[in-house]
């Protein structure tokens, strides 16, 4: 049963900024078409794990530990808190591990599905990354994986991220996961902007004007995001789907 924190997280996804919203819709449709009744899928850097509310799955999260100075500036890593909060208001995360996916000790085909949402550009070895992804998917399972347009967005300044290595172009995301998956697609997703700027800022009881114009922005960042999947300029993210 979906705990109170869930039910206002579902009730309250349109209003919030794309890319949860459309991440959660996307596990859910992949859930829903795997055949599997109660489907295991594996969080990677999932921390709070926000992307799979609501979806009918026993859900593993797999984080770092939180340790550095940049971990703490850009909230990047897991905490005591964090575990806490895991605990009080999820209903479907069934074990939490604390490891580095380059070297991950989870057992081979054993997750029906992985999802990886804006971690990829964190990690030294991409190529362990995504092979060690590939090892634990179940044949005929998938990953669900997002990350920076790098044929867009370049991590320099004023939007320059310190922990982040590098933002792949779309046909070079495309050829790593190609060598480890059997059927690849990546599309572009979520324009960028005003609205998706100003909706990133929060939504907060204590400021009802500045919550109102977020809202706003955020739909309308919603409604400039449809059918942007073959346009490179000016999107956000990356979005790939690949089975094994």
């Amino acid at each position: 049963m979906m705990t109170f924190y869930e039910w206002q997280m579902t009730l309250a996804r349109p209003i919030l900024p794309v890319l949860p919203h459309l991440v959660n819709r996307e596990i859910r449709r992949l859930v829903r078409g795997s055949g599997v009744a109660q489907p295991k899928l594996l969080d990677v850097g999932g921390r709070k794990s926000p992307y799979t509310i609501g979806v009918a799955a026993d859900v593993t999260v797999s984080d770092i530990p939180r340790e550095s100075e940049v971990q703490e500036q850009l909230h990047l890593g897991f905490t005591d808190q964090i575990l806490r909060n895991l605990q009080r208001r999820r209903s479907n995360i069934v074990n939490v591990v604390l490891e580095d996916m380059c070297r991950s000790a989870q057992p081979s085909d054993h997750f029906d599905g992985v999802v990886s949402i804006e971690v990829i550009e964190h990690v030294p070895d991409d190529e362990a990354f995504v092979a060690q992804i590939a090892r634990v998917i179940k044949p005929g399972g998938w990953l669900f994986l997002t990350t920076p347009n790098g044929d867009y967005v370049k991590n320099e300044p004023p939007n320059y991220n310190p922990d982040h290595l590098r933002h792949y172009p779309k046909a070079a995301l495309a050829d790593l996961l190609s060598r480890y998956f059997r059927d690849v697609r990546v599309d572009y997703a979520i324009q960028t902007g005003k609205h998706r700027a100003r909706g990133g800022k929060g939504i907060k009881l204590s400021r009802p004007l500045h919550s109102a114009g977020t809202i706003v922005s955020n739909v309308a960042s919603h409604f400039e995001s449809r059918g942007t999947s073959n346009e490179p300029r000016r999107m956000a993210h990356l979005i790939a789907v690949a089975k094994k």
